[in-house]
């Protein structure tokens, strides 16, 4: 009997540790030994020779334009995978928000990634959390598996592109305003 209980309580711990609404934080950067902390805070900026390029993304937005991520290249670029049914992206919408507004004079642009996601509820997210910055419709998670072990497990994940177009810094939990302005901060402060 017991035996039979081993695998139904691992399953649960894993199934818990995905998207919840108490926005859990990965502080384990011991699986990625090449991060160095900015500031402290959890996750942090990837050393200039463990970066990997970021792979060729364009899609369509909620707004129906073609986007290509190439076109940003030479600046620093926060891509954010979220959905709408995920309550931590609805969480941190403010952060990413405040962080956009204080940092594009210098360079940097933000760009989410909607996924696997009803197209209504993603615009009717946008829309009342005033998100600024356009977001690639991902209905069927084809952009999300170009990044092999870059991106998320689950939503919400941020990662940050320096200039030559590199994953520079990654999140894979809500982010904090401060959390994120940091390393932000420091990737636009590194020459192309």
């Amino acid at each position: 009997m017991r035996r039979s209980l081993l695998p139904a309580l691992v399953a649960c711990v894993l199934l818990g540790t995905g998207c919840t609404g108490q926005g859990g934080t990965n502080t384990n950067t011991a699986s990625t030994p090449d991060l160095t902390q900015v500031g402290g805070l959890t996750g942090g900026v990837f050393q200039v020779g463990a970066r990997r390029p970021v792979p060729a993304l364009s899609g369509q937005t909620l707004e129906g334009r073609q986007l290509d991520l190439g076109s940003l290249r030479g600046k620093v670029l926060v891509v954010n995978f979220w959905a709408s049914w995920c309550a931590p992206c609805r969480a941190e919408a403010r952060n990413l928000n405040a962080v956009y507004a204080a940092t594009k004079s210098l360079g940097v642009e933000f760009v989410g990634i909607d996924i696997k996601d009803d197209k209504t509820a993603a615009q009717a997210f946008d829309r009342t959390k005033k998100v600024p910055y356009p977001s690639l419709f991902d209905q069927d998670g084809s952009l999300l598996l170009r990044f092999r072990g870059q991106a998320p497990q689950s939503p919400p994940t941020t990662i940050i592109v320096d200039r030559q177009g590199r994953v520079a810094a990654r999140f894979l939990h809500a982010v904090t305003e401060n959390e994120l302005m940091g390393p932000v901060q420091v990737l636009a402060r590194e020459s192309a």
